[in-house]
């Protein structure tokens, strides 16, 4: 009968109550468990294990660089990060804010490992994420217009609740890819959160963005407001390779 019972769950997809009906029977637990606490025993273990693959799924969708964690980020290093202000950041409340976080700094210092630490932070805790590299960000924008599928590219970054926009300003940005820009940040406004991780500083990024109007724009909705880490020192990549 508890072999029937199991299949059962299986083909319910109850995955996680049936992984746990096993353990008990294989500990035999649940002779020790009145009927309430068998019941809430195996209604926990499906909810964990449902979570846990949205969790999960929420990573997978994102695509990290790096399969960070904030738990992870060294402090003892110095280059201008402060364990207070990153603790902060894990909380995830300045996506709740809609406030977007800068981060500049030299190649090899951590930027790109920190800014996927705080998204795999925000997929933890239930919010959907969108990583990309700038450029490759930008190309695909620009096969999406040719194929006709950038409304629904655009629109999908839009619903994100955390976009990562990476390796901002490696060239500058031709006409294109200033229009997908600020589309970009005039969608997110006021609305969703953006972490931007860029070598170069961010008084430097007018020539980068090119169009003063443009620039204007985007300093104004995203830069002037946002949370700012910029980092110093030198390359940790001699150190942990991980690192950009």
């Amino acid at each position: 009968m508890n072999e029937t019972i199991l299949q059962k769950m299986k083909q319910m997809k109850l995955h996680g109550m049936a992984a746990a009906f096993r353990t008990s029977l294989e500990n035999d637990d649940r002779v020790q468990m009145t009927a309430d606490e068998l019941v809430s025993f195996l209604i926990e273990a499906e909810w964990d294990d449902r979570n846990n693959r949205r969790i999960e799924r929420r990573i997978r969708t994102a695509r990290f660089r790096y399969k960070a964690n904030v738990e992870q980020i060294d402090f003892k290093i110095d280059r201008n990060l402060d364990k207070n202000m990153m603790n902060r950041f894990a909380e995830c409340t300045f996506i709740d804010k809609n406030e977007n976080i800068l981060i500049t700094g030299s190649t090899g210092i951590g930027k790109s490992y920190i800014a996927s630490a705080l998204g795999n932070q925000a997929c933890m805790q239930g919010y959907k994420v969108y990583y990309a590299s700038s450029s490759k960000l930008f190309a695909m924008l620009k096969m999406a217009k040719a194929d006709g599928s950038y409304i629904r590219e655009i629109t999908k970054i839009e619903k994100m609740d955390l976009l990562i926009l990476d390796d901002f300003g490696m060239q500058p940005l031709d006409s294109n890819n200033r229009s997908a820009l600020i589309e970009i940040i005039e969608d997110r406004h006021g609305k969703r959160s953006t972490i931007i991780t860029a070598q170069l500083p961010i008084l430097q990024w007018h020539d980068v963005i090119g169009e003063k109007t443009i620039t204007d724009a985007v300093f104004d909705r995203i830069v002037h407001n946002a949370h700012r880490i910029e980092m110093t020192g030198e390359s940790l990549r001699k150190r942990q390779p991980f690192m950009n």
